[in-house]
């Protein structure tokens, strides 16, 4: 069946779609040895050129189908900055990338240089689009350690909305995680991406943000496993999940009395019970208080089924 040809390329890798398209606009891109044009359409077995060299999409040897995308899990530091070329010469995340042959890593959103924790790369332009538009409403879920402690007249109002520059800003969920004085922690889950708009609305309230960690995007989880500056690649049915998730293949037919499991599992996703004074958000309390928060608590905690005491 044919298919748009930035469309195709943009899932190859290539690019975004409209990255492709400034392509064919500037004549880099042919089709059976005329130039592309905007909009066109291609079935797979089309001779494709691409700066005078020709392309060939990758296919499954036994569905004849496109493969899939790939995608990668980053656990960014503070101190990265989300481009691949900075005037400054920060240090930036692409440079911790594994290399690619034919393609190139998209950041699916961003994260500003002072935040950190989950950010997602993928091969395909179009998956990285529709994570990223607001009509998806893709959750991110962040972990946040302020300066201060919310009343509850301030939570109410972060939910309801507060005026920024470019309209009004929400979160739908925010929790009190617990902590003391300044090393005070909440999870907050909103579906937009503006820039350092946690940071801008708890400052509408008059709370700075002292760290900013991303835990969660969609139904991809920070795993603790995977440390800070490291990477881990989504298994392929964990690539499929996030797929169906934007509408880019059919859901799969469901057997009955199945449990859906997070694609990145290692977390519970439920709102947990508020912490202790001196616990971290996603673990157990410990004596010191100055580690990074990192992930979510690890499995055999509140929900693990209790163990029955053997008679004696």
């Amino acid at each position: 069946m044919p298919e748009r040809l930035h469309k195709l390329l943009a899932a190859a890798g290539l690019g975004s779609r409209r990255e492709i398209e400034d392509w064919i606009r500037a004549g880099r891109i042919w089709v059976n040895g005329e130039p592309a044009v905007i909009g066109q359409s291609i079935e797979l077995r089309d001779r494709v050129m691409i700066d005078k060299k020709p392309f060939r999409f990758k296919l499954e040897s036994k569905t004849g189908k496109p493969r899939l995308p790939r995608v990668l899990l980053y656990n960014k530091p503070e101190g990265e900055i989300v481009s691949r070329d900075d005037p400054q010469g920060r240090p930036s995340v692409f440079l911790q990338l594994p290399r690619l042959r034919g393609a190139k890593w998209i950041a699916v959103g961003r994260l500003d240089i002072n935040s950190g924790g989950l950010l997602l790369f993928t091969t395909s332009g179009d998956l990285a689009n529709r994570l990223m538009h607001p009509s998806y409403e893709i959750e991110r879920e962040y972990a946040v350690r302020v300066m201060g402690v919310l009343s509850r007249e301030q939570m109410q109002t972060l939910v309801q909305g507060v005026e920024l520059e470019e309209g009004v800003a929400k979160f739908d969920f925010i929790e009190d995680r617990g902590g003391e004085g300044s090393n005070h922690w909440y999870h907050v889950v909103l579906k937009e991406g503006h820039k350092r708009e946690v940071r801008r609305i708890f400052q509408a309230v008059g709370l700075m943000v002292s760290r900013l960690i991303r835990v969660r995007y969609g139904n991809v989880l920070l795993p603790p496993r995977v440390k800070r500056g490291q990477t881990l690649d989504l298994e392929p049915q964990q690539v499929e999940a996030l797929l169906m998730s934007v509408g880019m293949i059919e859901p799969k037919e469901e057997k009955p009395h199945v449990t859906k499991r997070p694609v990145v599992s290692g977390r519970d996703a439920r709102p947990g019970k508020p912490l202790s004074p001196g616990q971290k958000p996603g673990g157990p309390a410990r004596k010191t208080s100055g580690r990074d928060h990192t992930h979510a608590r690890r499995d055999g905690g509140e929900n693990a089924p209790r163990q029955r005491r053997q008679p004696r």
